[in-house]
């Protein structure tokens, strides 16, 4: 819970109104946005390179058909799956102090998940031609192969798309009104006022704007599950060893978890520092996603044991061979290095020192995010390029233009999160008045 002691509704309303309208443009954000403006443009550069000359520019082959655009694609639908899914738990279960979390856990939903729709539409070849996804009406009656795993992907990511972008925007109007009321130029105030669709916080308001929240809440939930779960099935659903297992769904599910919590940890110390939040985001705050974290790294660490012992258990000779070649083939290093970033360093967290570090649980998401990468590269190009056939083995080496679109997306989600924290409040003011409530009434 927050410390609101002190507090009243016009000191929160003024502290986290004025990061918005009257703190200005910091030295550290203006730095912090060149460097991203620069990364997206060498993102949308290499976007629109490959549209020119073709998919050729990355290090793809056979048998390696699917690397770093596939790796890039599951990494960032993986982080956009907790953000929606921990505010509406933490909504639907009445967590006081997801008050403070919730706004840019959803921010950093909208954002990945938009970032990872563009990269199955990159690896189409002919992207131009990405509507054919769609279902739409023709002479050949409905066009799309309803058995493809892109088809089952473009559902899934539009409806959880949709879905979180109408949950944050509906947190989001009381605190535009809010904005709208303290703007001091008349731009600000219009913009606002039509941001806030007529917000004047009467009774009904409060209680259609709260009925549409616990709707949206109760489907995110399910809807979370069943988005990682098609994309475990894009793997699952083929024959090639290392994927072919029932186990993909729940353990792609627990891994979108783990990654998600653990850029949100990233974002929430980063913004508690920039911004002077600890009144608002507390270290209780951090203990009890950090223990998110742990709880979800614990599920994964298991998958990864269950996984070796459905290789071997099964007596297959290429599961067992796709196993050994992860651990002691030319990938090794890529293994043994998300062990160490996803199962190893996340074990810190059982000491409640490192809980209430915040730069020390910043370092350890990282290294979540960074072994989350990995572990998709891993399961993706060392399932691909040593299969069935020995005389179709073959390798993969990424390309500059490999990396420049890994490292320009991430570029660009943070400049679409530095847009974010300057022109949108960053904790619900709303809902931090109503915990005042709830803490004066139990006090």
């Amino acid at each position: 819970m927050s410390s609101l002691g002190a507090h009243s509704y016009g000191s929160i309303s003024q502290k986290i109104s004025g990061i918005v309208l009257t703190a200005g443009t910091a030295r550290w954000w203006v730095i912090s946005f060149a460097a991203c403006s620069l990364l997206t443009l060498v993102f949308f550069g290499a976007i629109g390179y490959l549209f020119y000359t073709g998919v050729g520019i990355w290090g793809l082959n056979v048998p390696v058909v699917w690397a770093f655009d596939i790796t890039n694609y599951v990494w960032w639908i993986a982080i956009a799956m907790s953000g929606t899914f921990i505010s509406a738990v933490l909504h639907l279960t009445r967590q006081p102090w997801g008050a403070s979390i919730s706004r840019f856990a959803e921010a950093m939903t909208v954002f990945a998940l938009a970032i990872a729709g563009l990269f199955p539409i990159l690896h189409l070849g002919r992207p131009w031609f990405f509507y054919w996804l769609t279902p739409y009406p023709n002479v050949m009656a409905l066009w799309p192969q309803w058995r493809s795993p892109l088809v089952w992907d473009f559902f899934a990511i539009l409806a959880y798309l949709l879905l979180s972008i109408l949950f944050w925007y509906l947190g989001l109007i009381p605190d535009f009104a809010t904005l709208r009321d303290r703007a001091p130029g008349r731009g600000a105030q219009i913009t606002y006022g039509l941001l806030a669709l007529g917000w004047r916080g009467e009774a009904r308001h409060w209680q259609r704007r709260q009925s549409a929240r616990l709707l949206l809440a109760g489907l995110a939930v399910p809807l979370v599950v069943s988005v990682h779960s098609v994309v475990g099935l894009d793997f699952a659903a083929g024959n090639t060893p290392g994927w072919h297992s029932t186990i993909f769904p729940p353990f792609f599910v627990a891994g979108a978890m783990f990654s998600g919590f653990a850029m949100a940890m990233t974002i929430v110390v980063l913004l508690r520092r920039a911004f002077q939040l600890g009144d608002y985001i507390t270290v209780r705050h951090l203990d009890n996603l950090a223990k998110l974290i742990l709880a979800m790294g614990l599920v994964l660490a298991y998958s990864y044991v269950m996984e070796l012992f459905m290789a071997w258990y099964s007596a297959d000779r290429y599961e067992i061979y796709t196993a050994l070649n992860r651990m002691r083939g030319p990938y090794a290093p890529v293994y043994w290095s998300l062990i160490f970033c996803v199962v190893v360093a996340p074990q810190a967290l059982w000491s409640r020192r490192v809980r209430h570090s915040p730069w020390v649980l910043f370092g350890i998401s990282i290294l979540i995010n960074v072994g989350m990468w990995l572990e998709r590269f891993m399961l993706i190009v060392t399932s691909e390029h040593r299969d069935f056939l020995p005389s179709a083995w073959g390798m993969f080496y990424p390309t500059v233009w490999d990396w420049a679109i890994l490292v320009g997306s991430i570029g660009f989600f943070g400049w679409l999160l530095l847009l974010f924290v300057r022109f949108v409040p960053v904790i619900s003011m709303a809902e931090m008045r109503e915990l005042l409530d709830h803490q004066r009434g139990a006090s």
